[in-house]
C-alpha cells in the first residue's frame, strides 16, 4: 500500500488514468496532489477525484514524496525549472512519464543526485488496461522501484527494464503498438463490411475476435505461433487467408514497421537532447 504523498506535474489524460487507478486501488484521495495550470481542468480533475489541486507546480512539488512528472516533453524543460528550487535538498522520488525525455536530462535539471524511474506507458492505460516499461537510475532503491511499480500497476501491468536505450523498443512495440492493433481491426471491419456484414455487426465481430484471441494467448502455455497452426486447417479458410498475407510479406512489413519506430524513437530523443546522450 502507498503510504506517501504522491503529486503530478501535469494533469493530462495518462495523469488522470493514474490518479483515478490509485483512488481506486485504495490511495486516499487527500494523499494526491496535481498541479494544472488550466482552470477548467484542474477544477474538472478535484471535482472527479477529490484530490488536492493547484495551478502552479511549485506548490506540489512542495509537499509531495513522489512527485510524477506527467507533462509534454516539449515542456518539461520548464517544468523541471518551476520545481527545481522547491526540491532541492528534498528526499522525493521522481517518476516521468514524458517519452524522449532521458535519465541524464532529468539528472541535469533537477540537480543533486535525483532518484528517478523513467516509463514508458501506453494509451490502453485509460481503461486501466495498460502495460509499462519502467527503468531506475542507479540512484533509486529498491523501494523506489516498488513504490513505482504500485503506482503503475493501477493502470495494468509494469515490466522492467536493464537498459534505458531498451524503452526505445518499448516505445515502438507497446507505445505504439495499439495503433498497429487499431490499423489491423480497420482493415478487418472494412473487409467485414465489404462482404456484406453492417457496420455494427463487423464492428463487433472484429473487436470481440481480437479480444478473444488475445485472452486465448494470455492463458495459453503454447506459443502464438502453435496457436496460428492450431486454427490453421490444411486446404481450410483460415490457410487460404493466411497464404495472401504471406504473398503480401505482412509478417515482415510489421518487423520493419517496428524497427521504424525505434529508431524514430532515438531520433525523437536526440532531437530533444541534441548535446546530450540518449541513454546511460
Amino acid at each position: 500500500m502507498l503510504d506517501k504523498s504522491i503529486g503530478f506535474v501535469g494533469g493530462g489524460n495518462m495523469a488522470t488514468s493514474l490518479i483515478g487507478g490509485l483512488v481506486q486501488s485504495g490511495v486516499p484521495a487527500n494523499q494526491i496532489l496535481v498541479s494544472e495550470p488550466r482552470d477548467e481542468a484542474r477544477e474538472q480533475i478535484g471535482q472527479r477525484f477529490g484530490v488536492r489541486v493547484f495551478a502552479e507546480n511549485h506548490e506540489v512539488a512542495e509537499v509531495a514524496e513522489i512527485l510524477v512528472l506527467a507533462v509534454k516533453p516539449q515542456v518539461m524543460r520548464d517544468a523541471l525549472d518551476s520545481i527545481s528550487p522547491s526540491v532541492a535538498g528534498r528526499s522525493i522520488l521522481f517518476i516521468s512519464i514524458a517519452a524522449g525525455i532521458t535519465v541524464s536530462s532529468l539528472e541535469a535539471g533537477l540537480g543533486g543526485s535525483p532518484r528517478i524511474v523513467r516509463v514508458m506507458p501506453n494509451t490502453p492505460a485509460l481503461v486501466g488496461a495498460g502495460i509499462s516499461g519502467l527503468f531506475a537510475n542507479c540512484a533509486a532503491s529498491a523501494s523506489d522501484k516498488a513504490h513505482a511499480n504500485l503506482i503503475l500497476q493501477a493502470v495494468g501491468k509494469t515490466v522492467w527494464l536493464t537498459e534505458e536505450k531498451l524503452l526505445d523498443a518499448v516505445t515502438a512495440i507497446s507505445g505504439s503498438g495499439p495503433a498497429y492493433f487499431f490499423y489491423m481491426l480497420e482493415a478487418l471491419q472494412a473487409a467485414a463490411e465489404a462482404e456484406g456484414l453492417d457496420a455494427k455487426t463487423a464492428r463487433l465481430l472484429t473487436i470481440e475476435t481480437a479480444l478473444g484471441a488475445s485472452r486465448l494467448a494470455l492463458a495459453a502455455s503454447e506459443s502464438v505461433a502453435t496457436l496460428r497452426k492450431q486454427v490453421t486447417s490444411p486446404g481450410g479458410t483460415t490457410e487460404a487467408a493466411l497464404n495472401v498475407l504471406q504473398s503480401e510479406d505482412v509478417f515482415d512489413a510489421y518487423v520493419r514497421a517496428v524497427a521504424a519506430a525505434r529508431r524514430r524513437a532515438d531520433e525523437l530523443s536526440r532531437e530533444l537532447h541534441p548535446t546530450n546522450e540518449t541513454t546511460t
